[in-house]
């Protein structure tokens, strides 16, 4: 029987660079499950995505990706490009590993490549942002920024401190966006603070919605929007509505479609999978069912 073949996608910068001291484990769990292991190394931000373009059919069995979160939008989103049919795990070893959380992965390095050998395998929705991919989250509005401006090296020794001090940092500079959005028969428009279109468990580390209310296979994707209150006052029921996951409360806006159109006056940033985006007048935001064979344990 043919060895089955195995590329390894290995971020060396994210997290705390802890897969540096691990690779040669991982190497060994999977050599063990008769794979054989081809270890790439990206160099620079858009390199895995690079790498995952250029796959044809029957290339690999199985493409492990190792790091945070957009590494793993990177990979995916070479993956929808080549249009490979193959299955995909996943290492966390970044700072947040959101999506992850979600699947139950396991943090721990090693457990999670074996986890990757004896599980199952799933089909997973993907998102659409425009020409753009995401994994579990696009995002605008207040603390979005922080993932993707917190420099590496203090992410490395902060962790998630490091997007609470970037998340405070951007305070000061918060203002409200005005958006139109078109979902199926919703139409609705107002000035914003936050905003997010998701496939995911949780937001920002803050946004958490109740698992029976999301799916992540179900070719939905789950809106999630805040308006900016005319009064002081009315925000502090909107935090607590946050972290009470009542979403039904006055000022908020939470549902679920297979696509919306975000129109706006201005090109806002936007972040996906914790990476920065440059916002159009007129983005289409869709669900691409059952796009990815993932191997979850």
């Amino acid at each position: 029987m043919p060895e089955k073949k195995l590329l390894l996608i290995v971020n060396p910068c994210s997290g705390k660079a802890k897969m540096r001291t691990q690779l040669l484990k991982v190497v060994q769990i999977f050599s063990a499950a008769d794979y054989a292991v081809t270890v790439y190394p990206t160099k620079c931000q858009g390199d895995a995505t690079v790498r995952t373009s250029k796959l044809t059919n029957g290339e690999f069995d199985l493409i492990v990706v190792c790091g945070g979160d957009g590494t793993l939008n990177e990979a995916i989103s070479g993956i929808m490009k080549s249009k490979t049919e193959c299955k995909l795990g996943y290492i966390p070893s970044g700072t947040l590993n959101e999506w992850s959380s979600g699947l139950n992965i396991s943090r721990l390095i090693p457990q999670a490549a074996k986890d990757i050998v004896t599980g199952n395998e799933i089909f997973l929705d993907i998102g659409k942002f425009g020409d753009k991919y995401f994994s579990y989250t696009a995002s605008f509005g207040a603390f979005t920024s922080a993932s993707y401006s917190a420099p590496q090296d203090v992410k490395n020794v902060l962790g998630q401190a490091a997007y609470v001090f970037e998340g405070v940092k951007s305070l000061g500079n918060i203002k409200p966006v005005h958006l139109k959005f078109e979902a199926d028969d919703r139409r609705i428009e107002g000035n914003f603070l936050f905003g997010c279109v998701s496939n995911s468990l949780s937001v920002g580390g803050i946004v958490k919605f109740d698992e029976n209310s999301v799916k992540l296979n179900d070719g939905l994707l789950e809106v999630f929007l805040i308006r900016n209150p005319d009064n002081i006052l009315k925000l502090q029921p909107l935090i607590d509505g946050i972290l009470r996951k009542e979403f039904d409360r006055e000022g908020m806006e939470f549902f679920h479609t297979k696509q919306i159109t975000v129109y706006s006056e201005e090109n806002i940033p936007w972040t996906l999978d914790g990476e920065y985006a440059p916002g159009e007048e007129k983005i289409k935001i869709s669900n691409i069912h059952n796009a990815i064979k993932f191997i979850v344990p």
